[in-house]
């Protein structure tokens, strides 16, 4: 697992990593990627929500607007966040979660 620590823009409002060799945006490629393990906000580890919801409406049949919670969850912890915490060891890049 690897550490991707942000890089952020405030004049466009926009948060970056490098992966696989390119900036891409944390809202729009590291929210829906399934090497995402969480983000680093201080010292400690908070898992995706994403992951969490999607888990749940498979197990449990839960509701769409769960996805929505999870995303705009994921959203504060980018904004109280670091880094994310990624499991692309082998450096592929994107991989969609669902």
């Amino acid at each position: 697992m690897k550490t991707l620590p942000f890089q952020r823009d405030t004049t466009k409002n926009r948060v970056t990593v490098e992966c696989a060799g390119r900036n891409v945006s944390v809202y729009s490629s590291c929210a829906y990627c399934r090497h995402c393990q969480g983000i680093r906000v201080g010292t400690r580890l908070a898992p995706s929500p994403q992951v969490k919801a999607l888990n749940d409406i498979r197990q449990r049949g839960a509701a769409d607007e769960t996805l929505m919670s999870a995303a705009m969850m994921f959203n504060t912890l980018v904004r109280d966040g670091s880094a994310v915490e990624c499991d692309d060891d082998k450096n592929e890049g994107f991989l969609k979660l669902y």
